[in-house]
């Protein structure tokens, strides 16, 4: 059968053919996209197996190449593409396919040689076919292969067969040459529209339908407030296409190809969003199985066992680049990612579009959390001020200034340590009055109340958000099992049953949810990995607890040794304390990194079946382990310094002469300020300054480094005008949220679990999360790579450990109140002992008195030069005085004081709780609006959907009353009512097919 025109002819095995521009898929008449086929002047070539005459406009490749070999088909060398003929650099080399996701490998070359003339741009396209074999050596431009190692030629099989299995799923790729001796290599990858219809349909994907309906405020009152609101509000609002019309809202319903007239398809390249598509493009890499792999499932597994180096989609283009169009990476870089706007509002819905719905809830949550941390700042700023302003009437510290009440204080130390005046201490005494003041009490039941409100409405925020996200309703996805599972699986059942095993795993393992008990891992297989859990985690918190112990000797040793020397003696106190405290920050900085790196590998062990179960897991671990090691410190200067010291005559010894150390005259709640600014301000300090933005600069300048060096074989054209997967494998890979998330909780924790003692911490970690917003949205725009777009309704385990924490405040900020500070003794001494109802003589009453004489043999202090000679000294606890019955034991003012904090304890706690319970009945979960918009929502859906139908029964029936007989073929075409040109479109977008569209 001859045919006039020109004549299409796959390529087959044995025949591979270099293409012209003319000829190939670059803008020649013919085959759409690169298909596999040659342009033949003539009829069917003779030596051809398999061809055969085609019309012009019938795809080519279609099932009867499906069993041959891949062929790659080959640029013209000697033609470069220009830069005027790629439109895009998002697009395959035809700038018509849009390239919707990214494998990256690296390869290695023995005994291969470049041939002259072979640049460095050239393409293997493949279509949708099978994969490329090497061209034969001997003709120009051709690569003579040498011998591959072994592990090499297994690696390249494997990808082969899995870029094989993947083009079988419907997708297109395009690939580059391995023309040198080594190299990275490119695996473009472009989903068609039939794909996309039928992942999306599959993944139950929700779209815009065609009607549109108001969002309605609430009465005239919320309308006029919200108007207002807007208008205040408008200079901090970022210039995004998203926030300019937030009054309208599409109906949406998930995408069927049976109801394709719902919905509004103007244009099907532009219908699925990016980041939508490269979803659906993850989700086929995730389930696609290679048996040459072991069977393994999902790029994630090829991954793990280096056959690919990577696997990622692109960014919408360049974000700093002065020309070309905007794209949303280039807005996102300018009204968000920049220091300079760090006043505006967060563009959510366009950070949400980019990146994914996991992602936006991150940036949402930690908008809220810093807006929320204004109100606190402001109240805990008051608060400082109300104690600067009342200092100077505070009484107990105007008593302790008082030189005139010569209160000799008991030696600090054996034998070195002389007398000394309470008045000394004066400037301890003024300085605990800034945060040791009745303000402090209603600044703690305020946070309180501020962490239950905060979680509050990041519930109703977090439904807003996902009811203008269409994520109301949304099912978990069925997860696929991780490489680690899949490997411990197999072993496992090698081990029981040898060959018998992989005929069973060929079976099962490559249908995911249907594996028998003996295909998955019992608790049995998981004990040794539950036994070194507990024992690590065990260890570890012990190890916590020794640095701990082990600063608390060098404080003890540091104050004696410094003790000895007249010059260091008067500040021995300021000296150790402020060393110590940053002994421990180093310590916890180091441990923190330690301890992350420890929890993932405990996490590893467990073998978790699920991405999302290991992640869980590793945040409860981590969390544990960083929780101990950043409050540890903070823990026993605020409940044990102070406790265990004994009396004179009769102190407790850490070692041979070193006693335990004893709190400031003024109390340990000064202290603990110390030790709480001073670690939350070095760690939020050095880990952004240093972790998250020098060492990033480091890794970046070493690439660049590295990337130089191996710069010898590339295209000088190449390197002038990189293309954009080659700028997004140059940054670093995404590596998950868990690391921002933990920096803010652990932050939150500092915020409200000692909130008593530093009531300016909410004002330091609102100056750093102003910094931390904008640092965070740089690194995502412009130092990681794109990460995958994830669906999930809330933020997930991070919100019961926020909950968690806010109870534990309640409680531990009580026993600050009770226990640190003097506030209780003070109300004690005031309404029981004081006889006009003041504070005048209460630091009479809190100090107890001892006979010098009944010191130990060889502790009392040598050379003494105080001025008068001392009969007894005093010493701060609730003891009977030496001429009592029984001297030094505790006093009823000590008995009655200890049961006044148990009480103000459980009072308090008890309290608090209780309000937070009424906060939380208070405010409800979803907000009103957003309740009546969901019903309204629903209801003209079943509107839209009846009218939708009514109408295409009116499209089917009017055909078949104006012309008898062609009911059917009319209602067949009506049936199909799709948007113009679907099926013409769709045939197109998928040229070269094996399979028949969907």
């Amino acid at each position: 059968m001859a045919s006039e025109g020109p004549e299409y002819i796959p390529l087959l095995p044995g025949s591979p053919r270099r293409l012209s521009p003319q000829a190939g898929s670059r803008g020649g008449q013919g085959p759409k996209h690169g298909q596999q086929c040659l342009k033949m002047p003539g009829p069917g070539v003779p030596g051809l197996q398999g061809s055969s005459n085609r019309d012009p406009g019938q795809p080519c490749g279609g099932e009867s190449t499906r069993s041959s070999s891949v062929i790659n088909n080959y640029l013209d060398a000697n033609e470069p593409v220009s830069l005027e003929a790629r439109l895009s650099h998002m697009h395959f080399h035809d700038s018509q396919r849009k390239v919707d996701y990214v494998l990256a490998y690296h390869y290695r070359k023995r005994g291969a040689h470049l041939a002259q003339g072979f640049p460095g741009h050239s393409l293997a396209i493949v279509s949708n076919g099978e994969t490329g074999k090497e061209p034969h050596a001997g003709g120009p431009g051709d690569i003579e292969l040498g011998p591959l190692d072994a592990l090499e030629e297994e690696r390249k099989e494997q990808r082969e067969e899995f870029e094989h299995n993947l083009m079988e799923a419907g997708l297109e790729l395009e690939k580059d040459l391995e023309n040198k001796s080594q190299g990275s290599i490119f695996v473009r990858i472009h989903a068609p529209w039939q794909v996309l219809a039928r992942e999306a349909e599959f993944l139950k994907i929700k779209v815009p339908t065609k009607k549109m309906y108001e969002i309605k405020a609430g009465g005239s009152i919320a309308k006029k407030f919200s108007a207002a609101l807007q208008k205040l509000s408008s200079p901090l609002q970022p210039r995004v296409p998203e926030h300019s019309n937030n009054k309208m809202k599409n109906l949406s319903y998930p995408f069927s190809r049976e109801k394709m007239y719902l919905y509004n398809i103007q244009e099907k390249d532009t219908f699925f969003d990016n980041a939508t598509r490269s979803r659906i493009v993850h989700e086929i890499l995730k389930r696609t199985a290679c048996s040459r792999a072991n069977n393994t499932m999902g790029i994630n597994s090829l991954i793990a066992n280096n056959i690919y180096e990577a696997a990622y989609p692109l960014h919408d283009g360049e974000y700093d680049s002065p020309e070309g169009d905007m794209n949303d990476r280039k807005l996102l870089y300018q009204e968000w990612a920049r220091y300079g706007v760090f006043y505006k509002f967060q563009p959510i819905d366009l950070i949400r579009k980019y990146f994914g719905e996991k992602i936006g809830l991150y940036f949402a949550w930690l908008g809220l959390y810093t807006s929320f941390l204004i109100p606190s700042s402001v109240i805990g700023v008051i608060v400082f001020l109300y104690g600067c302003a009342t200092i100077e009437e505070d009484i107990p510290s105007r008593e302790m200034c008082d030189q005139q009440n010569a209160f000799t204080m008991c030696p600090l130390c054996d034998k070195s340590c002389d007398y000394w005046n309470l008045s000394s201490a004066c400037g301890t005494a003024r300085a605990s009055h800034l945060f040791d003041n009745p303000a402090t009490i209603f600044f703690s039941i305020f946070m309180a109340l501020w962490a239950t409100m905060f979680l509050e409405n990041w519930k109703r925020l977090q439904m807003r958000l996902g009811y203008f996200w269409d994520l109301t309703g949304i099912e978990e996805e069925e997860e696929h099992s991780r490489p680690e599972y899949e490997t411990k699986v197999r072993e496992k059942m090698l081990k029981e049953s040898n060959k018998s095993a992989v005929q069973k795993l060929e079976t099962n393992m490559t249908e995911c949810g249907n594996e028998d008990d003996e295909d998955k891992l019992t608790w049995k297989d998981r004990f040794p990995g539950y036994l070194m859990n507990f024992a690590s985690i065990l260890f570890m918190i012990a190890l916590t607890f020794s640095i701990v112990f082990g600063v608390i000797v060098y404080r003890i040793t540091t104050a004696a040794a410094l003790s000895l020397n007249k010059a260091t003696r008067s500040n021995v106190r300021v000296t150790v304390t402020a060393t110590a405290v940053i002994i421990n920050l180093v310590v916890i900085l180091i441990l923190d990194e330690i301890y992350g790196a420890v929890a993932k590998w405990l996490t590893k062990i467990e073998v978790p079946k699920t991405e999302q179960t290991f992640e869980e897991r590793l945040i409860l671990k981590a969390f544990l382990l960083k929780f101990v090691n950043a409050y540890s410190p903070i823990f026993y200067v605020a409940f044990f310094k102070g406790r265990f010291v004994g009396r004179p005559g009769s102190y407790v010894y850490v070692f041979d002469g070193y006693r335990m150390e004893e709190c400031a005259p003024g109390g340990c709640l000064m202290e603990l300020c110390i030790q709480l600014s001073i670690i939350m301000l070095g760690k939020q300090l050095i880990q952004n300054n240093i972790f998250e933005i020098g060492v990033p600069k480091l890794k970046k300048l070493f690439r660049k480094l590295k990337d130089e060096t191996e710069a010898g074989e590339t295209d000088s054209a190449h390197s002038k005008h990189p293309e954009q997967w080659d700028l997004d494998y140059s940054l670093e890979p995404y590596t998950g949220l868990t690391p921002e998330y933990m920096e803010m909780i652990i932050q939150f924790g500092f915020v409200t679990l000692f909130v008593a003692s530093f009531p300016l911490a909410p004002v330091f970690a609102l100056l750093n999360n102003v910094i931390e917003v904008r640092l965070d949205a740089k690194k995502f725009v412009t130092e990681l790579r794109r990460p995958d777009a994830v669906r999930t309704k809330d933020i997930g385990i991070w919100f019961d450990i926020l909950s968690g924490i806010g109870k534990f405040s309640v409680i531990s900020n009580a026993f600050v109140i009770a226990i640190t500070s003097d506030f209780i003794p003070r109300l004690v001494y005031q309404y029981s002992y004081s006889h006009n109802g003041t504070l005048h003589g209460f630091v009479n009453h809190t100090l107890s008195f001892f006979n010098v004489s009944q010191l130990k043999e060889g502790t009392q202090p040598e050379n003494s030069q105080f001025d008068q000679e001392v009969q007894f000294c005093r010493f701060k606890d609730y003891r009977e005085p030496p001429w009592a019955p029984n001297p030094y034991e505790f006093s009823k003012q000590y008995w009655f004081i200890l049961s006044a904090r148990l009480a103000f304890v459980i009072i308090f706690q008890n309290l608090v709780m209780f309000l937070s319970v009424l906060v939380d009945w208070m405010i409800p979960d979803i907000p009103t609006d957003i309740s009546d918009q969901i019903k309204k929502e629903k209801s003209l859906l079943v509107d839209f959907f009846l009218k939708e139908e009514h109408e295409k029964l009116k499209l089917m029936d009017e055909p078949a009353l104006r012309s008898p007989g062609g009911g059917d073929r009319s209602r067949s075409r009506a049936a199909s009512s799709a948007p113009s040109g679907q099926s013409q479109l769709g045939s197109m977008m998928s040229s070269g097919s094996q399979h028949t569209n969907v």
